[in-house]
């Protein structure tokens, strides 16, 4: 079955290029021209990917992630039309999964969303014999997709689960930052280190929130490691 990628954006040529790129990829598109329009088109029926632009008239890009975050991890590309390192780090941090820079490249537009799609298709049929790791007070269950701290849910972006998985796969072990995209971004497309540090700060927060702010340590010049998850004093 086709996937379903809702385009949300206020210029009418952005959404014919990108309508016009994704369909020849053989993905099927839903096209609307604000936030509002955007959720209301999500509550409709949930899209296997949103590419939502950040500067929309009625409800901004960011506030519309903020909603779907509310109750769907279903992955968001953003897209901008200013590349101001301020403005990606804000995108990720509430909960995208990758930022996209007007103009854009077609082509590359279309391979950071199969790039996507493919990662979130391999977690989806993820089944192993170990699918679920414990790290003192941290649960990680794979197969479910679910974060718990003393059986309180963490809510977590496609992306950040990754990362977590990644980690709690070998604790103790330090992964650079080349080493944790290749992990955790199949098949990554020009994916920055920032990037890589902005999820992992919002990461942070989220364990820290339920108790667990010590369970990820920056090492310095070389990169992260899964530390101590033992609860907060």
């Amino acid at each position: 079955m086709s996937k379903r990628i809702l385009i949300a954006d206020d210029e009418p040529h952005i959404r014919e290029v990108i309508e016009f790129a994704l369909q020849n990829a053989g993905l099927e598109t839903v096209l609307v021209r604000d936030g509002v329009e955007a959720v209301a088109a999500f509550e409709k029926q949930i899209p296997d990917l949103i590419v939502l632009d950040v500067g929309m008239p009625n409800m901004d890009g960011l506030e519309v992630c903020r909603t779907v975050r509310k109750v769907s991890d279903c992955p968001i590309l953003f897209l901008s039309a200013r590349d101001e390192e301020v403005d990606r780090i804000v995108g990720l941090e509430i909960g995208g999964d990758d930022y996209v820079t007007k103009p854009f490249s077609p082509r590359e537009l279309v391979a950071r969303v199969n790039a996507i799609l493919k990662r979130a298709g391999q977690n989806n049929s993820q089944n192993s014999e170990d699918e679920i790791l414990n790290h003192g007070i941290l649960i990680l269950d794979k197969g479910r997709r679910e974060v718990r701290i003393r059986e309180i849910a963490v809510e977590l972006t496609g992306t950040e689960f990754d990362i977590l998985a990644v980690l709690m796969a070998r604790p103790g072990i330090v992964f650079n930052r080349s080493t944790l995209l290749d992990r955790a971004w199949a098949d990554n497309i020009h994916v920055s280190d920032r990037t890589i540090d902005s999820h992992v700060r919002n990461l942070r927060a989220k364990l820290r929130e339920v108790g667990c702010g010590d369970a990820i340590r920056t090492v310095h010049g070389v990169g992260f490691q899964l530390d101590r998850c033992e609860g907060d004093a």
